[in-house]
């Protein structure tokens, strides 16, 4: 889409009311008249900043005379809006529209949460399983020589508990399971 169908296309949106104050128009007319490549003659940047026509009516005004003038115009009144008011610029419905992604390509923010929205009980669940499967394994290895059940039970956790701690953690549990 070329900038002055942009334009035309987010008139509607730009008039209507308190979307632009008057001192970010006046901005906007400046930074066209002052700065390179000079968009706006001096006369017509008083035009557009005139306190006795309504804002409503200078800013209508500026687009219709940026639309007549060609693209490249039109392109430097976003590049002001822009540096003026980004949150505006980036509400715009043309930016919407080109925002609009590919159906054929990956959104990968949205695939993100699809992995992730599943929840704290999946989690748990599978961690569980994947925790019951190693004890399982470590049990049933035929090549660890484990003596007593807790040793069993705490031999494969030395990175969790702290030595110290382990070691008693299994003093004591040896003791109970000899009662």
């Amino acid at each position: 889409q070329s900038y002055c169908h942009r334009l035309q296309h987010d008139m509607y949106f730009l008039t209507s009311t308190s979307r632009l104050n008057e001192q970010v128009v006046d901005k906007i007319v400046l930074q066209l008249n002052r700065v390179y490549p000079q968009i706006l003659t001096n006369e017509e940047a008083e035009k557009f900043r005139n306190p006795k026509a309504s804002l409503h009516t200078r800013l209508s005004d500026l687009l219709k005379h940026l639309q007549k003038k060609g693209d490249r115009h039109c392109q430097e009144f976003y590049r002001a809006l822009q540096i003026n008011a980004e949150q505006l610029f980036n509400d715009l419905p043309s930016r919407k529209i080109l925002k609009t992604p590919d159906p054929t390509e990956i959104d990968t923010d949205k695939e993100q949460y699809m992995l992730n929205d599943r929840g704290p009980v999946f989690f748990l669940a599978c961690f569980s399983m994947a925790a019951g499967l190693a004890l399982f394994w470590y049990c049933c290895n035929s090549e660890t020589q484990v003596i007593g059940r807790p040793r069993r039970i705490l031999g494969f956790s030395p990175i969790i508990i702290g030595r110290h701690v382990r070691n008693i953690c299994m003093l004591y549990l040896e003791d109970i399971s000899r009662n």
